[in-house]
Parts: structure tokens; C-alpha cells; sequence
């Protein structure tokens, strides 16, 4: 199978990897410089845990925010999450951000209709995806966010100008952003636990998903475009 349509897809997913890797290593670096205290786990969880039920909160709005302003990654927060409080604590508090982030989107959209959504999306993203949910349906929402570099957030927005109800999009939701959010929080654990061959074989997996899914997703928006509700 052709991943790339052509040597400038090549470059474009080639430049979006090594900027990811440069991103990590920049913080990784900036972190080793101004706080180390972060790579002792034992000595970062009694930090945090000082602020008792008020950091797995901040964790939750965090990750909630991202969804809605997308000032960082989303999975990137689910690293940290995983690495700080372990895979199973790190999953619910990452998918429970992302389900109340998505659900604001999702009414907020709803109360304030198109002209709302319209001033806070990009036009190139209105245009190309526009519609796209009431076509293709539960089947096909749930094939949209289950690949990693879409833009999902938009398409949380986009939902609510939908006839759909808030608990069927947030079940399609929580099923579709599972897997990618499971396996990012495990690759934090894994960091916590010392295995980092184990933890950067999983992140690079989730990278290169990422990068594919944004150079290819008009591909992939017109193949799911062809499912119907």
C-alpha cells in the first residue's frame, strides 16, 4: 500500500516527525535543566500528591481544555498522566477529560449554532469537513476518530450542529479515542517504570499513526465519506 501520494507528502510527514521529535527532546531537555525532580517518579508523585484530589483534577481540566483550545496535545497530557499516576488511573483521568472537553464542544456548538462554530474553526477545516458527521453517521465517526492526527477536536464542534443527542456522541467519543489514549498513557507508564525501549517503540507508533493521518486524511475523509447512518 502507497502511504505517501507523492514525494511532497514524503517531505511534509517527514518534517511533521522530526518536528514532533525535536518538540519532545526540547522539553526533555528543558525539563533536565530546570526540573529534574520530574524524572524521580517516587519523588514527582509526592509532589503531586500533596495537592491530595486537586491533581487528578487539574489533569482532567487539562486535558478538557486541550480539546476545546488545543493549546497542546492531547496525547501528550495522556503521556504525563500515565507516567505521574500509572496506566489504569492515568487512562480514566485522561478519557474522562476528554469526554467532558468533548461534550463542551459538542454543547456549546449546539447553543450557539453555526455562526458560533464558523468564528471559531478554520475555514479550510469548516469547509472540508462540513456535514461530514450527519453523513457518515455512527459507523463512521467512530472510523474518523479511532486514527490518530485527525482533527477531532473540530469535528467535536462540528457534531453539535448535528440532530445527534450528547450521549450517542459521547459513547462513539469514549469508544473511538480509547485505544490511541490507552496506549499513550501505557508508554507513560512504562517511562515510570525505567522500560523506555518499551515506551518509545509506543510512542513512535502512535508518531508515525499521527503523521499519516494528517497527510492522509483527505484519503481517509473520503473512504469514511462513504459510510451512511
Amino acid at each position: 500500500m502507497q502511504v505517501f501520494s507523492s514525494r511532497a507528502a514524503f517531505r511534509r510527514g517527514l518534517v511533521g516527525v522530526c518536528l514532533l521529535l525535536a518538540t519532545f527532546f526540547a522539553v526533555y531537555a528543558g525539563a533536565r535543566q530546570y526540573a529534574p525532580f520530574v524524572f524521580d517518579v517516587e519523588e514527582l508523585r509526592a509532589w503531586i500528591g500533596q495537592f491530595g484530589a486537586f491533581a487528578p483534577l487539574v489533569f482532567v481540566l487539562v486535558q478538557a481544555v486541550q480539546v476545546i483550545v488545543a493549546p497542546i496535545p492531547g496525547q501528550f497530557v495522556a503521556l504525563v498522566s500515565g507516567y505521574v499516576f500509572g496506566p489504569l488511573a492515568g487512562t480514566v483521568y485522561s478519557l474522562v477529560g476528554v469526554l467532558l472537553g468533548s461534550s463542551i464542544a459538542f454543547c456549546l456548538a449546539k447553543r450557539f449554532g453555526r455562526p458560533f462554530v464558523e468564528q471559531l474553526l478554520h475555514e479550510n477545516v469548516l469547509t472540508r469537513f462540513d456535514g461530514f458527521v450527519e453523513r457518515v453517521g455512527i459507523p463512521g465517526l467512530l472510523a474518523f476518530v479511532i486514527i490518530p492526527g485527525l482533527p477531532d477536536d473540530a469535528i467535536c464542534f462540528l457534531s453539535g450542529l448535528t440532530k445527534w443527542r450528547l450521549r450517542t456522541f459521547l459513547t462513539v467519543i469514549s469508544i473511538g479515542r480509547l485505544p490511541a489514549y490507552v496506549v499513550t498513557v501505557y508508554a507513560g507508564g512504562e517511562l515510570a517504570t525505567g522500560k523506555v525501549s518499551t515506551a518509545v517503540i509506543l510512542l513512535g507508533a502512535i508518531i508515525v499513526a499521527s503523521v499519516i493521518g494528517y497527510v492522509k486524511q483527505e484519503s481517509i475523509r473520503t473512504v469514511i465519506g462513504r459510510f451512511r447512518m
